[in-house]
């Protein structure tokens, strides 16, 4: 277990259900869930399993029925609205299936938007390098690849140096070969930025590059195992 100082993520007996009329979906049903400083956590499971609703959830995007849930000190399950936005805006980036670029605005100007409200961002220009994207920084999304737009949003999304990295299917859209790509960055920016990062894949090969596995089914975490053999994204077999 995690020490104190090292911890940065403590969940215990997370519920969500949702309702629709005399209908009630337990999304989740009691997760406990711990995550350490620079951890990257690798979280498996099919539809419906409740892993996209606790990623929610811990990125301050949704709200649990109950139990409580920790990012350090704060507890994020006390915290209203406005609180919670300040912990994304302060804390967290986030990236998803999509790349959710302006496509009026080249790859240095996408990741620009975020340092502009970031409290102690790294410049565009840095966060592009990070992703191998320094030489296609004047390219508008129309003129990128789409494992290159999602480079271009995972340096928006680490450009305001949070201390967690949350990525919801980001492989989802792209080819294997373009998804190595994309993993590798991730990996990179775990390794260089110190993130705590959490990403949500179908793909079972992905999780040969994380320090734990996650496995989630019918709104519980049944399955937890640690990497002992951490590989590069490059050495998965895909």
């Amino acid at each position: 277990m995690a020490s104190k100082d090292e911890t940065v993520f403590h969940a215990t007996g997370l519920t969500k259900v949702y309702r629709s009329g005399a209908h009630e979906v337990q999304a989740l049903r009691g997760v406990d869930f711990q995550a350490r400083k620079s951890e990257f956590i690798v979280i498996l499971g099919p539809s419906g399993s409740g892993k996209s609703t606790f990623l929610n959830i811990v990125g301050g995007l949704d709200r649990a029925s109950g139990g409580e849930v920790w990012f350090r000190d704060h507890q994020l399950t006390a915290l209203d609205d406005r609180g919670l936005t300040q912990y994304r805006r302060d804390h967290v980036g986030f990236v998803f299936q999509f790349y959710n670029l302006v496509p009026s605005l080249t790859a240095r100007e996408n990741v620009a938007l975020v340092t502009e409200i970031a409290r102690r961002p790294m410049s565009p220009d840095a966060a592009l390098a990070l992703v191998g994207l320094s030489d296609r920084r004047d390219h508008f999304p129309a003129q990128l690849s789409g494992g290159e737009q999602q480079r271009v949003a995972i340096a928006r999304a680490i450009a305001k140096n949070p201390e967690v990295l949350l990525c919801d299917e980001p492989t989802g859209a792209l080819d294997s070969a373009t998804g190595i790509k994309v993993l590798e960055a991730l990996a990179e920016v775990n390794r260089k930025v110190g993130a705590t990062t959490l990403v949500i894949t179908h793909n079972a090969a992905i999780r040969d590059i994380g320090d734990r596995v996650l496995r989630f089914a019918d709104g519980r975490i049944v399955e937890e195992t640690v990497n002992a053999t951490k590989k590069r994204p490059a050495e998965v077999s895909w």
